[in-house]
């Protein structure tokens, strides 16, 4: 049963939806490659976002 409760433990998900929206961190290191996956991460949550808004919208 802890195997499956495990799966849906959305508490680290949710905390990296928001730290991929902050400021970054000036004491570690960042790359190009680092920033660009980052903001590529920002468009595909908003654009999830706005599909699931719309979704709903279209199902009420």
């Amino acid at each position: 049963m802890n195997r499956i409760a495990g799966y849906f433990k959305l508490g680290e998900v949710f905390r990296y939806f928001v730290r991929v929206f902050r400021k970054p961190d000036p004491n570690h290191p960042t790359s190009f490659n680092l920033r660009l996956m980052h903001g590529i991460n920002r468009i595909s949550i908003v654009m999830f976002l706005i599909a699931v808004m719309i979704y709903i919208i279209r199902h009420i």
